[in-house]
């Protein structure tokens, strides 16, 4: 389902410990990688050819440690700011997927990509897998290494049935048919639209939605999922969510990316942008478009 990914690239080591760890999306059909750095100096054109040299090598390493890993690799070097680059590579060469590194507040001055992945998620018209890091210090240096271990084990799917959700849904039915993985699907009744004045509804949802999640859980099963959990909470969907992903149970989160110009009042929209700055796991967005 994901033959042709793009991977976009600082050069720094934490991007270089994202290349080390796509492994583990050969499951999902990934064959080759678009390697894609962005020199982001928009109106410079002219420093594109000076500049190339000297990041032309760095990447070459970076291609290298991909195709160790079975990858067919083709690198790029583009001139312009990198969310616009990565967006547009991915469209010219029919990119399924983009894989992209996310930090902790503290690395937000060394590592571009954190920046990146935030514009992606406003615009972007492929899936998003977000690789988070661990921040490690080592003789007073930050150490970057990467959470993308077998993260197909256990996947959470967080809904709340829309247009968006379902489309994202799409895609965990293929992930299960490719990979059989265990998987918990979530719905949370979001405590600030039901309290005060819906609290006395709150079984009826309850009844709803769980109908659905069980609508679900016999379209995974029908696919192969080795197991399917069905989770109904209550409260603040953004907190809860992360909580979940950072219980140590789960390997990745899917859920749908509305970005702009879709309803505000699907939760979806506004707990997206939260889950990737706190989530400690990988993260899977899937936006309308794809």
């Amino acid at each position: 389902m994901f033959e042709h990914i793009l991977v976009a690239t600082d050069l720094s080591e934490a991007s270089e410990t994202v290349c080390r760890n796509l492994h583990g999306l050969k499951k999902l059909g990934a064959r080759r990688v678009l390697l894609v750095h962005a020199l982001d100096i928009r109106h410079m054109e002219a420093m594109k050819y000076q500049l190339e040299p000297l990041v032309e090598p760095r990447l070459l390493q970076i291609k290298e440690i991909i195709e160790r890993q079975g990858f067919e690799v083709e690198t790029q070097i583009r001139p312009h700011s990198p969310s616009w680059e990565v967006k547009l590579a991915a469209r010219e060469k029919a990119c399924s997927l983009i894989v992209i590194g996310t930090h902790g507040a503290t690395l937000a001055r060394e590592v571009l990509l954190g920046s990146v992945a935030h514009s992606l998620l406003q615009s972007a018209e492929k899936p998003i897998l977000l690789l988070p890091f661990n921040i490690l210090a080592e003789k007073d240096e930050d150490r970057c290494q990467v959470i993308c271990g077998d993260f197909l084990r256990h996947i959470l799917f967080a809904t709340d049935f829309s247009d968006v959700a379902e489309k994202a849904f799409g895609h965990l039915r293929d992930i299960v048919r490719a990979a059989k993985p265990e998987v918990t699907l979530c719905h949370v009744q979001d405590e600030a639209r039901i309290e005060p004045h819906l609290k006395d509804k709150l079984e009826e949802f309850n009844r709803v939605d769980m109908e659905r999640l069980e609508r679900l859980e016999r379209e995974l099963i029908g696919a192969g999922a080795m197991k399917v959990h069905k989770a109904l909470e209550y409260g603040r969907p953004a907190k809860l969510l992360v909580e979940k992903a950072n219980s140590g149970a789960y390997s990745l989160l899917i859920m749908g990316n509305q970005g702009r110009g879709y309803l505000a009042e699907a939760f979806l929209g506004r707990v997206a942008h939260h889950v990737t700055h706190h989530a400690d796991i990988p993260v899977l967005l899937v936006p309308m478009a794809a």
